[in-house]
């Protein structure tokens, strides 16, 4: 796949904001197995701002990193090399049944939540210098909960 960056430098978070929304707000993004991922215009912050304390969690500083990289979510949910590792609870300790994380360009990571059948809702994408952990993840299975089978 392209997997192409965006050139940020004469671009305003606006712009960015509008690219966010018209490529991934106005309609969901179908995977290759038919999950349709939806996006909202509030998770921009979310996905496109970093923490400068990650104890606080803070979002407040805008990632050019991430945000040259604004079109691989797409690229990622409809790639066929993706790599399909369930996601991890922090909280409780234990992985999540209901979120699939795609690993595309060997470290960036897409996760997903499934809200019902065929249906998910964007959660987050960032690169990972090291995804050993994700890879140990047990391998994403489709159940009844959210697939046709």
């Amino acid at each position: 796949m392209a997997y192409q960056k965006i050139k940020l430098q004469h671009m305003s978070e606006a712009q960015l904001r509008e690219i966010w929304k018209t490529e991934y707000c106005l309609k969901p993004i179908c995977t290759l197995d038919k999950v349709e991922v939806r996006f909202y215009e509030d998770m921009f912050d979310h996905a496109f701002f970093e923490s400068a304390n990650r104890e606080e969690k803070d979002k407040s500083i805008l990632s050019y990193n991430r945000l040259e990289k604004i079109y691989w979510i797409k690229e990622a949910l409809t790639d066929p090399d993706a790599i399909h590792k369930q996601g991890w609870d922090n909280t409780n300790k234990c992985y999540f049944a209901d979120r699939r994380i795609a690993i595309v360009k060997g470290n960036y990571v897409v996760i997903i939540r499934f809200t019902k059948k065929l249906k998910a809702k964007f959660v987050t994408a960032y690169e990972k210098e090291d995804i050993s952990n994700i890879l140990a993840s047990p391998d994403f299975v489709k159940t009844n909960d959210f697939f046709d089978i």
